[in-house]
């Protein structure tokens, strides 16, 4: 089997995968547990089999073997650190112990698997304030009523006082100095929660839609959510070792997740190593999946490294699964070779082999992805640069069957899920709108009254929403009232402009944003607003608007209609339409485009739809001979 890179310049080579070279041995820093690893051109790394080695010696494999004139191919730096870190512990374990207020830059790596970021206040002068962020993980969003009162603590205690629902349906806690971190991370083990890969190069948090419906359908898709993150969970200790003294408060796993993460049928494992699936060295970055159910598209599905929608039988009865592959909005600034992308399908599976195809597909990307140059990382470029039938024909290999050909789907829907619903089951629960979901004063007082009263679960939606679960029909006018008190409005009194919007926090506290963002986003959709009044466009009329502070986009900016290009349903990406427009401006660009598409739109056509039909160098001309809307 050989192998294909094309470099920077464009020079194809090629290298067989069986071709290794070896180098020194690996002493671990606290275990004598090792692995022979073999490494592909792209830096990935895999077990060998039993036979390939007869000596009980550690081996490290650091490279294909090269014609002599080829140069190795170059690790980025946080690729040694990972390697190096006895499985993501040192050097942080030792510079948490030190008394300064940050850490160095290998931990700085480290800390993310943990599900942190350090961060400093960039509006401060003179010196730098250090402190991190912590990020949660909550498959499906669910969040239990123990959890969410301990995080509400927390945010007081040890935080600015305010908790950040994302949109990956997590919290965000910022402000924790880095002498509570211990007794902050202990503390949500403790009670239900785990902030355990919620950043770092491996399997973030896993999205499926937020909606408690007893129904069979969302019930699997919520189900398959929990399996799956489960299986990709780091499980080389790491994470207990730092924070609780190595004790366990893992719940007990589903048999099919364990067998799923033992079997090494098709060489998909690292045998004898703490991380059977990771590896010394994890994913070469950040890996985003998604689970759904048909015309369910509040999760971004198209997004995600890995898409997954539940198929059903005519019964309503779940039967497998169909697959995306490669989606990705970050970019990095001033490089255009970087770009946002939407997943492709890759086929679909029975229901009994998700697990295996899923971490065939994560595999595929540890072997695969390249580990040289991390703006190029994620899978999306792997999927640009091979094309979906190379990497479906890869990803067969690691699953061992072949694809079956994707099921028709409906149409997808964006669904908030604000107001009130029946579950199904008897109860309701009830979808609370959060600006850019930032909870915080009267808002999170009142919010944590309800839910301590009635004793509610919660769930946090991928559009940095919050939903109650489990109301009963007696509770409703009461909590109604309450929550109406604290801002917190049933739909109708939310503009649509702001239902749909999203930012991320950027400024001050990010050290990647270069631009503002969920401080931006109210006078921007005000604005937005007056336009649409002053074309003529009515109130319950809307737009997509996501505004990210850096090109990273974690608000999903790409998915928008701002850009142009984006539609209300998420299935279609956007475009940068112009260039540095000043903020003073926009009414210069959006007032002639709104108020064409009022008079040259087709039935039900959206802005985003409209706006790809006419073409940008229409667009551009009917801006210039825009003299204004008659009042």
């Amino acid at each position: 089997m050989t192998t294909s890179f094309r470099s920077p310049a464009g020079v194809a080579t090629v290298f067989s995968t069986d071709q290794k070279i070896r180098v020194g041995n690996i002493h671990s820093l606290r275990s004598s547990r090792t692995v022979f690893f073999g490494r592909n051109v792209f830096g990935g790394v895999h077990s060998l089999p039993p036979s390939s080695s007869s000596s009980s010696s550690i081996k490290a494999i650091s490279t294909p073997a090269k014609p002599e004139a080829a140069k190795p191919t170059k690790r980025s730096k946080v690729e040694i650190i990972k390697e190096k870190s006895n499985f993501i512990r040192y050097p942080l374990n030792e510079e948490l112990l030190t008394e300064s207020p940050n850490v160095n830059e290998s931990a700085v790596q480290l800390i993310k698997f943990h599900g942190s970021y350090q961060q400093y206040n960039r509006e401060e002068r003179g010196g730098r304030s250090y402190s991190f962020m912590l990020r949660t993980k909550n498959p499906s969003g669910k969040v239990p009523n123990q959890l969410y009162l301990t995080m509400d603590d927390l945010a007081d205690e040890f935080g600015i006082g305010t908790l950040r629902l994302t949109t990956r349906q997590t919290f965000q806690l910022h402000g924790v100095l880095k002498q509570n971190l211990k007794t902050v991370m202990s503390s949500i083990i403790k009670n239900m929660g785990s902030t355990l890969g919620a950043c770092g190069d491996l399997n973030r948090n896993v999205l499926a839609p937020a909606a408690p419906y007893a129904k069979r359908d969302y019930l699997f898709a919520q189900e398959t959510a929990d399996n799956i993150a489960a299986l990709l969970s780091p499980q080389s200790g790491f994470y207990y070792d730092m924070w609780v003294d190595g004790e366990q408060f893992m719940t007990a796993e589903a048999p099919e997740v364990v067998e799923a993460r033992n079997d090494n049928s098709h060489g998909t494992n690292f045998v004898d190593s703490p991380e059977p699936i990771y590896g010394t060295q994890f994913l070469p970055r950040k890996f985003k999946i998604a689970v759904t159910v048909p015309t369910d598209n509040s999760v971004d599905l198209l997004t995600n490294d890995i898409g997954v929608v539940v198929v059903s039988d005519e019964n309503g009865e779940p039967q497998g699964f169909n697959i995306y592959v490669g989606g990705g909005m970050g970019r990095t600034h001033r490089m255009e070779s970087t770009f946002a992308r939407i997943a492709e399908p890759l086929g679909y599976v029975p229901k009994e082999d998700i697990l295996y195809a899923v971490k065939a597909i994560v595999v595929t990307q540890r072997e695969h992805g390249r580990r040289d140059d991390r703006k190029y990382s994620r899978m999306k470029y792997l999927l640009s640069s091979w094309g979906i039938e190379k990497v479906r024909d890869v990803v067969e290999q690691y699953y061992g069957k072949k694809f079956e050909p994707p099921r028709d789907l409906p149409e997808w829907e964006f669904k908030s899920y604000l107001g009130w619903h029946e579950q199904g089951d008897g109860a309701w629960f009830c979808g609370l709108h959060v600006d850019s979901g930032r909870v915080g004063g009267n808002m999170k007082k009142r919010l944590r009254e309800v839910i301590e009263k009635y004793r509610l679960d919660v769930r946090i939606t991928p559009n940095q929403n919050i939903v109650l679960c489990d109301v009963k029909s007696e509770w409703k006018r009461s909590i109604t009232t309450v929550l109406a008190q604290a801002g917190l409005l049933q739909p109708e009194f939310v503009d649509p402009l702001n239902q749909t919007a999203m930012a991320c926090p950027a400024f001050p506290l990010c050290p990647l944003a270069i631009t503002e963002a969920e401080r931006g986003i109210p006078s921007i959709l005000k604005r937005v607003r007056e336009m649409f009044e002053k074309v003529g466009l009515e109130y319950d009329e809307s737009v997509v608007v996501r505004v990210t502070g850096c090109p990273n986009g974690c608000a999903r900016p790409y998915m928008a209609e701002v850009w142009l290009g984006g539609t209300p349903n998420q299935t279609q990406i956007a475009r940068a339409f112009m260039d540095k427009v000043k903020i003073q401006d926009l009414e210069k660009v959006f007032e002639p485009l709104f108020y064409n598409w009022k008079l040259g739109r087709q039935a039900k056509e959206s802005f985003g739809e409209f706006t790809t039909r006419m073409g940008f160098e229409k667009l551009k001309e009917l801006i210039s001979a825009y003299e204004g809307s008659p009042q």
